[in-house]
């Protein structure tokens, strides 16, 4: 048992580390892009002509997006566990922004706060079931609010990038999806396993995968559980709006974000709710890319549909600073709070440990 759980864990951290070179190689081909794109003498220019406060506002938007993430989270542990401290649960969701930036699909930081959540002595189906709560709410807003925008700039934005309208929409298709399945748990669980489980057999009967028994197992008692902590969403009214307004707030704050580069760069002639709209875009459109934090084409979305907004010389560099506050500082910040995490972890190991003739385990 230890043998297989140490093989699964190195495999994890194999896919993380190509994961990370990825990240790092998209970092270097920017900046390798922008200087041959750019003469350096254009570069040092622009630099010295930014304004440092806008540049300010968007570190302070990044820190308070973070703050109402975690206030999100806390928010929903709160319920089941009284003496929950917001450093904790602030540790728990900056590690879920590191792990979301390094994986495709953002889908390894759930996985990862489950087990900060276990390590601070916290059940492992309670934890998931209140980051499936957050997540539901999360998406379900995003959805709603990005919609709404999209809808009310359409013909915009139809003008501005006519084929990117078709991306958009696969995008908002993608994280539909995804509020339909879980909520179609919470409502009608044997559908859901009847879905999945014909899934599953077709797959063993094409070779792709095994010990389907064990999987429908698994499955049935993890769509069971969903089903029963689901029912929270529907009791605790309150709770979800809430989580709803906190979620508006935060996603405007952090479309701002590219607000506050755009006028760190000098520019004043677009409005905050164009630029807040075309961010959502953006947004959509990455949702279905497959490379950690939607690499090459999270660039070139922004260069496409943010180049009418900045003059000429400036959008390569707006580009590098929307992905260092949005991408890349949340990667640096995230892997401070994991340390930290880690130091935690061995420290109650070697706690419960001590006494422990470690040849009988």
């Amino acid at each position: 048992m230890f043998s297989k759980l140490k093989n699964e864990r190195k495999g994890k951290v194999s896919s993380n580390i190509i994961n990370i070179i990825i990240v790092a190689l998209l970092f270097v081909g920017l900046i390798v892009y922008m200087f041959l794109v750019d003469d350096i003498e254009n570069i040092v220019t622009v630099i010295k002509n930014m304004n440092y406060g806008w540049l300010f506002i968007g570190l302070l938007c990044m820190i308070i997006y973070w703050l109402l993430e975690a206030i999100c989270l806390y928010t929903v542990t709160r319920k089941s566990y009284k003496e929950e401290k917001f450093i904790q649960t602030l540790r728990v969701s900056m590690i879920g922004q590191l792990f979301n930036c390094i994986t495709p699909f953002s889908s390894g930081g759930q996985p990862i706060q489950a087990v900060a959540m276990v390590n601070d002595g916290k059940s492992i189906s309670n934890s998931i079931s209140i980051l499936l709560i957050k997540f539901i709410v999360y998406q379900a807003t995003l959805v709603i609010y990005t919609l709404a925008l999209i809808l009310f700039k359409y013909y915009y934005f139809k003008s501005l990038v006519s084929n990117f309208i078709f991306l958009a929409l696969i995008g908002f298709l993608v994280n539909l999806g995804v509020i339909v399945f879980l909520v179609l748990i919470g409502v009608n669980q044997k559908l859901v396993y009847k879905m999945v489980s014909f899934v599953y057999k077709f797959l063993e009967k094409i070779k792709l995968m095994k010990n389907v028994d064990k999987r429908l197992e698994h499955l049935q008692s993890s769509i069971s559980n969903f089903h029963e902590q689901f029912k929270i969403i529907q009791k605790e009214k309150m709770m979800i709006l809430k989580l709803v307004v906190y979620t508006v707030i935060q996603l405007t704050v952090f479309f701002y974000v590219t607000y506050a580069v755009y006028r760190a760069f000098g520019q004043s002639g677009a409005s905050v709710i164009n630029i807040i709209s075309a961010q959502a875009f953006l947004m959509m459109i990455m949702a279905f890319i497959p490379i950690p934090g939607a690499g090459i084409a999270a660039e070139g979305g922004f260069l496409v549909i943010f180049n009418t907004f900045f003059s000429s010389g400036t959008i390569n560099m707006a580009i590098l600073f929307w992905r260092i506050y949005t991408f890349y500082l949340p990667i640096i910040v995230g892997a401070l709070f994991l340390v930290i995490n880690n130091k935690k972890s061995k420290e109650k190991i070697k706690l419960n440990t001590k006494g422990v003739d470690m040849d009988e385990i």
